[in-house]
């Protein structure tokens, strides 16, 4: 069984299987800085794992990662406009977190090799080929690009640590160790990520040219899915809810609450560039 999976089942009782998620496509409505939900569509409904959504670069496809009969993680399209779905890889190796990397135009994923290795692959994104390995930093759990040279990534050590890596210098950086799954982007040198205690979890931003991290806020549970939005911040997933931190009031505000759609814990979600869309995954179990 490969590391990843092993992070996964990990997490959750001992005689637990990988989690039941569904995918869920809500559309947005803003009318005058009010936001409601217009409209609702569950992309997967199936028994089994539909996962990490991400918009492809017209955001016309949703490309997400589902385990099926063969036990096997790979990458599939969903076609907005169609509503139908397609299968973009069938390999050996298993693909994880597709995301569109705009400076190069290709989708990038963690993959985990024949070997167990677990590096940052390259993809077509039309055909889904294989473009090469970004670098070659063994047990990637999780990244998100800071600039076009810059890597942020989840490095699976006991205990795990976030590292910050230069593609073209090749230099490899600790940054913090106990972190949560979630760090993002804010801008070009900046980036915010969480660190956990036994019941809560504390934000930082950190500025690489400053070289510090800066204490933002805290959350008093070990929630670990957030996002940052260029509109609304730091945001953060809890139970059915999505919450946005409000740092003039110094408080957490209530975004959105789905539980009436049905949405039982939200544990990945985005927003499409123009907030008229929001992804959320569902877990059923």
């Amino acid at each position: 069984m490969n590391r990843f999976l092993l992070l996964l089942i990990y997490a959750l009782p001992l005689s637990a299987q990988l989690p039941e998620t569904d995918i869920h496509l809500f559309e947005i409505e803003n009318k005058r800085g009010i936001l409601s939900i217009s409209g609702t569509y569950t992309i997967t409904n199936r028994p089994g794992y539909d996962n990490q959504p991400s918009f492809s670069s017209n955001e016309k496809k949703i490309f997400y990662v589902s385990i099926r009969e063969d036990k096997q993680a790979d990458l599939f399209i969903y076609e907005l406009r169609s509503k139908k779905t397609f299968q973009l890889t069938k390999s050996a190796e298993s693909e994880y977190s597709p995301t569109f990397d705009p400076y190069v135009g290709k989708i990038n994923c963690v993959v985990v090799e024949k070997d167990s290795a677990q590096r940052i692959h390259a993809y077509e994104e039309t055909t889904g080929t294989e473009a090469g390995v970004l670098f070659n930093e063994d047990s990637v759990g999780y990244f998100n690009f800071l600039n076009k040279d810059t890597v942020l990534y989840y490095k699976l050590t006991s205990p795990h640590s976030l590292r910050l890596h230069s593609i073209s210098k090749g230099t490899d950086i600790f940054i913090a160790s106990n972190i949560i799954r979630g760090f993002k982007t804010i801008n070009r040198h900046e980036f915010i990520f969480g660190i956990k205690d036994s019941s809560k979890v504390n934000f930082y931003r950190y500025d690489i040219l400053l070289k510090k991290a800066f204490p933002y806020c805290s959350y008093p549970s070990l929630s670990e899915d957030i996002i940052w939005h260029s509109t609304w911040g730091l945001l953060k997933s809890e139970q059915a809810k999505i919450l946005r931190y409000d740092p003039k009031e110094m408080k957490w505000i209530d975004l959105f609450d789905l539980s009436s759609f049905g949405i039982k814990k939200i544990t990945r979600f985005t927003f499409d560039s123009k907030n008229r869309k929001l992804l959320v995954v569902d877990n059923k179990s």
